[in-house]
């Protein structure tokens, strides 16, 4: 008789769960912030909630752009790099500290790969991209001396920043933006959207599948080169993706492709052409090492991902004229449509 009524409990509770899943409703919004679209697909039982819960999300994104936008010259990111030299320790508000803490993070895990002091490196090739013209070496020389992720000091104590050198210039850029990706789901939740999907031109934060489905699903695109394997279709719930690569942002000069990623060490952009897609617990960790696998190289790269938990990672470049294929051992067991 017990097992009968566990039996019927469970079927009971099968059914509501399924009629409440059926009571929800998808909702798609799609807003310039941060100087990229950012993309919400959510879950809701109407529209009034779902539309709130959307403006909420991007009230928030909107104001990290005013704290962290390296564009914005008032911007709190602006005007600490504004100190650099200065001898100042500067007091920042929680939502910078909390850039600022990962990325020096990430930098010293990767030898300095990842690196948000590369802004003056940053800056002169975005103006070699709009002339198509390389930077001299004397100018390369003089902004690698600006940079330094050990220039940039840290004081967990009284939560102030210091650059040490001048003219030093902090370039959050994606990071950032993966910091408002993974904040934006964080007002979803509290406003009781425990389903949805946001994006940040491209890299995207998940929290509970879709109804009937095992996850959102993902397309991991190929590389654009000629023998690349073809896409993916991955599934992800409670998890973040990032892929960084020179698909888009890159420029032909002289007959070679330079990515607009650079390396901080040689302040040359990078030439392998690439695409590296992570997977972790956090849209800013993905971020962080699909930057530094860029500039690491695999090899390294993925040691950094082994040593992340939870974080996996699949690569593919052609630095010659043959597409190579890398993956984290932690690849296989992300959840993949089958072929």
């Amino acid at each position: 008789m017990r097992s009968i009524l566990a039996a019927l409990a469970a079927l009971s509770l099968t059914v509501a769960s399924s009629l409440a899943d059926e009571a929800l409703q998808k909702f798609v919004y799609e807003k310039a912030e941060m100087g990229l679209p950012f993309r919400i697909s959510l879950y809701a039982k109407d529209e009034t909630t779902a539309k709130a819960a959307a403006e909420a999300a991007y009230d928030r994104i909107a104001v990290l752009n005013s704290i962290l936008s390296d564009y914005d010259s008032d911007s709190e990111l602006s005007r600490l790099s504004q100190t650099s030299g200065q001898g100042k320790a500067v007091p920042v508000s929680n939502d910078l500290w909390n850039v600022l803490v990962k990325a020096q993070e990430f930098a010293a895990r990767s030898d300095g790969a990842f690196d948000i002091t590369v802004g003056p490196l940053v800056n002169l090739w975005r103006r070699a991209r709009r002339n198509h013209q390389l930077p001299s070496p004397e100018m390369i020389a003089e902004m690698k001396a600006r940079v330094g992720y050990k220039n940039l000091k840290l004081d967990p104590e009284h939560r102030t920043a210091e650059l040490l050198v001048p003219e030093m210039r902090l370039d959050c850029g994606a990071i950032a933006k993966n910091y408002a990706v993974d904040e934006a789901q964080k007002v979803l939740k509290q406003r009781g959207i425990t389903c949805a999907l946001i994006g940040g031109s491209g890299d995207m934060t998940a929290t509970d599948a879709p109804p009937g489905l095992p996850g959102w699903r993902i397309e991991v695109a190929p590389l654009d080169a000629p023998g690349a394997p073809p896409a993916q279709i991955i599934y992800l719930k409670n998890y973040s993706i990032a892929t960084s690569g020179d698909m888009f942002q890159r420029v032909e000069i002289d007959g070679k492709r330079y990515s607009h990623i650079v390396n901080p060490h040689t302040g040359i952009g990078l030439t392998d052409h690439g695409l590296v897609t992570v997977v972790a617990p956090d849209c800013m960790t993905a971020n962080s090492l699909t930057t530094s696998i860029s500039v690491l190289g695999p090899e390294r790269g993925l040691k950094m991902v082994e040593a992340t938990p939870g974080a996996a990672a699949h690569v593919e470049r052609m630095p010659g004229d043959k597409v190579e294929l890398y993956e984290s051992a932690r690849w296989k067991d992300v959840p993949k449509a089958e072929k």
